[in-house]
């Protein structure tokens, strides 16, 4: 099986959105790109740290879904990173009200051997000079390595970023953070300058309004499907991500015209992602569920038409 190397947080959140509120909960970039890719058949690690207050219960469901845990430390005496925030109503945004890094504040990343040949690398959103740490202990180049960030990054390690940048074949960023970071309010031109950068593909997510690919001049869209319910979208953009990277690297295949099959089965992890509070949906979630809705993204999308 390929390997696929993870890097993010894993984390507790406390989440209020216009449905209810939650006290501490699994959270965390890694774990829902972790749970993400654990639908697709390979094998993949996370790289992280928390405190030694995340429960065991927590570990085991890492580690029942055939994660290796082996590059998550555990900090004696550490208290595990810890995020609060407050939906609005319209749910596309937040205020933030607590972060806690705790061991995240003097976290160095530690690959374990075994992964330093991964076939793909999944940086999920976390310090530029992290990121750059797990690719700089890498022994063999991956088959492809995507970078997910953030405008906060872009606001205070901008140059940090820009050399992270340098180094991937894939950006995932919202719009919003692909403007900022292009200085173009049209997605066409900012992926294009994106593309200068050095990543040969850029995904701008747009939440419930889906998701493009860029390739050159090759643009794909793919559609978020309509749902009866979001109840909360924390983790979504991490869930896409998680998708994509695990079917890419399951598949063993780079391409763009592959990639497109990657965005649609991001989507329709995602998909199932807001429907409950953190990880609750990801956890209970069972193959069926997720090919029955693949049928539902397909024939959202496809049509006949004469021309």
């Amino acid at each position: 099986m390929n390997k696929l190397l993870i890097v993010g947080t894993v984390a507790f959140d406390a989440i209020e959105t216009p449905f209810g509120k939650t006290d501490k909960i699994l959270g965390g970039a890694g774990t829902y790109i972790g749970l993400s890719a654990a639908f697709f058949n390979l094998q993949s690690a996370i790289v992280s740290v928390v405190g030694d207050d995340f429960p065991q219960e927590y570990l085991d469901l890492l580690t029942e879904r055939n994660i290796d845990i082996s590059g998550l430390e555990i900090v004696k005496g550490g208290k595990t990173f810890f995020w609060s925030g407050r939906y609005h109503n319209d749910l596309n945004s937040r205020d933030t009200l607590d972060t806690q890094l705790n061991v995240l504040a003097d976290f160095q990343p530690k690959v374990p051997e075994n992964y330093k040949n991964a076939d793909v690398v999944m940086l999920g959103n976390l310090h530029p000079l992290v990121q750059s740490g797990v690719l700089d202990q890498l022994e063999s180049k991956p088959k492809l390595i995507v970078l997910d960030t953030m405008n906060f990054w872009m606001d205070c390690a901008l140059p940090e970023l820009l050399d992270v940048i340098k180094r991937v074949d894939v950006i995932t960023i919202n719009d919003e953070e692909a403007r900022q970071l292009s200085g173009e309010y049209s997605l066409v031109k900012a992926a294009a300058k994106i593309q200068e950068m050095g990543p040969e593909f850029v995904v701008i997510k747009k939440g419930e309004h889906g998701a493009l690919l860029f390739h050159g001049s090759n643009v794909f869209f793919a559609p978020a499907l309509p749902l009866e319910e979001v109840f909360d979208p924390t983790g979504a953009g991490d869930t896409f991500a998680g998708g994509f990277a695990g079917f890419i690297t399951q598949s063993e295949n780079v391409s763009f015209e592959n990639m497109k099959n990657a965005i649609i089965y991001g989507s329709n992890l995602a998909s199932f992602c807001v429907e409950k509070f953190g990880t609750e949906r990801m956890v209970s979630l069972d193959k069926k569920e997720v090919v029955s809705r693949l049928k539902q993204f397909k024939s959202l999308t496809q049509f006949d038409i004469e021309l």
